[in-house]
């Protein structure tokens, strides 16, 4: 990144334009290749998500608890990251026309999203990036994959062998993200000026700010909803919260969650075992918040106005997109599609923020794994079996 800032900072009349001509196709393809992985990562993640959950009288009323308060708080934390990108505006001032830019005079009404959201033929949703059409075809399959019990076996492992593969994938596509960047950025910063680049530091700390607040926020759920001082918690989370900063994932650091919550926090064995997992799986609070404060971001630069049945889609889709991106580092680069294309922005505006996305990837998955362990313990203090002789004791 930095050096495609200080190649795109040349005097443009030094370099005659030829910079925009040799390097932008570089960064064209690697646009393309996000988008090549978004719808069928999209289907493949939601659909191992939910096949994944195998004990149904345990989900039915543990998981029912944990689904309900992690739905809650992805939603609450999709509202803080657009409200945050709403009042500090980081994409004012700076204009970027994108390619395949949308038409700002179609703006489909709140019904028709409504009555469109099941298709009629998915493989023709997968095809034409209906994004929201192929979740919901995702999720119908799912679950009768599950009722469907031992029948769908074989179906399962093949959705977890192309599911893995869809990951492995996702990894080399990113491993390309140095050289898109670099020539993504001297592009951008060649064609529009180094306003860009405030414009995307400014964004940046308007994440970290609203991630902060979203952090304070699972100390509050601890006091109001387990009754109990959120200090000890938030000492004893320090270790596990380092591995995720330096992992970037949350599938990784779960090993880690799982017995400092049981051991140190005094969370139950059967608590830590299943919730915790199920929140790996479908609970991104720090990745809502980053997707609904992208797309009002994008909205900005662009210079679209959006509506608020624009910023109901947002909360909807950025809930739906954190489910998907659960787990992989740079997963919620490839899910900001979803939230994109459902408002009809171009999904090339995500490779404008992947220069910065790796430190705050870090910072997401911090908060992510923090949140999972919050609804995790108050899960457990609802069901009887948290003990707090352990949360409380120093040296436990």
């Amino acid at each position: 990144m930095l050096l495609g800032i200080l190649l795109g900072a040349i005097n443009p009349s030094v370099l005659d334009h030829k910079i925009v001509d040799i390097v932008e196709p570089i960064g064209i393809l690697f646009s393309n290749m996000l988008k090549m992985i978004v719808v069928p990562l999209i289907f493949c993640a939601i659909l191992y998500g939910i096949t994944s959950i195998d004990d149904a009288e345990t989900f039915n009323r543990l998981g029912g608890k944990a689904v309900a308060i992690y739905s809650i708080t992805t939603i609450f934390a999709v509202t803080i990251g657009i409200v945050f990108t709403l009042i500090f505006e980081p994409g004012i001032g700076v204009k970027i026309t994108l390619h395949n830019a949308p038409d700002l005079g179609v703006n489909t009404s709140l019904r028709d999203m409504l009555l469109n959201i099941i298709p009629s033929n998915p493989i023709k949703a997968m095809a034409d990036t209906h994004t929201l059409q192929v979740v919901v075809f995702a999720f119908f399959l799912g679950v009768s994959i599950i009722l469907a019990g031992e029948k769908s076996k074989d179906l399962k492992l093949v959705i977890v062998s192309t599911t893995q593969v869809m990951f492995k994938m996702v990894e080399l596509v990113l491993k390309t993200a140095p050289y898109g960047v670099f020539a993504i950025m001297s592009g951008v910063i060649s064609k529009y000026g180094i306003d860009v680049l405030a414009s995307l530091m400014k964004f940046a700390m308007v994440v970290i700010a609203a991630l902060a607040l979203q952090y304070v926020v699972f100390g509050l759920m601890l006091f109001i909803f387990a009754k109990i001082n959120p200090l000890p918690f938030y000492k004893k989370m320090l270790p596990v919260q380092a591995l995720a900063f330096a992992t970037s994932s949350s599938k990784a650091t779960l090993p880690t969650a799982m017995q400092r919550l049981h051991r140190n926090i005094g969370v139950s064995k059967r608590s830590a075992s299943f919730i915790l997992p199920l929140g790996a799986s479908m609970n991104m609070d720090a990745t809502a918040i980053y997707l609904g404060a992208t797309a009002v971001f994008f909205s900005q630069v662009m210079g679209i106005t959006l509506t608020l049945h624009d910023y109901l889609i947002i909360v909807i889709t950025s809930t739906i997109g954190s489910i998907g991106a659960a787990g992989f580092p740079g997963g919620s680069i490839v899910m900001m599609g979803i939230v994109l294309s459902s408002i009809g922005l171009p999904v090339e505006g995500i490779s404008l923020i992947v220069g910065i996305d790796r430190i705050l990837d870090m910072l997401r998955t911090m908060i992510n794994i923090t949140g999972d362990c919050t609804v995790t313990l108050i899960v457990d203090k609802m069901e009887g079996t948290f003990d707090e002789q352990v949360y409380n004791n120093k040296n436990a």
